[in-house]
């Protein structure tokens, strides 16, 4: 869904040093920088990217199309399309994506879950080189 130039802009910043206490609702692109105590969901129906930055800490769910972590997270994060995790994120939740991007240092406790498990079985079986004597 995402290409380089196809990401929606990002329009909205909580900044670092700042904490909001409540549910958030956003289009388009939201950057954190600081904190929040409250679910995070993208408006359904239109492109969105969310983006939690190295100084930020978030306490609740996370709803978006493409989710970029390199902060803290202490709930369950849902990208309906791409999940980045960059080399400082860390998760305290269950992870369900469609397509999973994830650094080296970046951690999860909690459990990854594709939300298109289908595709899998669609896929061709490997067979291992020494079973074809």
């Amino acid at each position: 869904m995402f290409g380089k130039r196809n990401q929606p802009p990002i329009k909205s910043l909580i900044a670092q040093g700042s904490c909001i206490e409540g549910n958030l609702k956003f289009t388009d692109g939201l950057r954190i920088d600081g904190e929040v105590i409250g679910d995070i969901r993208a408006v359904e129906g239109t492109p969105s990217i969310l983006v939690i930055s190295e100084s930020a800490c978030v306490t609740g769910h996370i709803h978006a199309d493409h989710v970029i972590i390199n902060g803290r997270v202490m709930g369950p994060v849902h990208a309906s399309e791409l999940l980045e995790l960059q080399p400082k994120a860390k998760i305290q939740g269950d992870v369900s994506y469609k397509a999973l991007e994830m650094h080296q240092g970046a951690v999860i406790f909690g459990q990854l879950r594709p939300t298109e498990l289908s595709e899998v079985g669609d896929k061709p079986l490997l067979k291992l080189a020494a079973n074809n004597a």
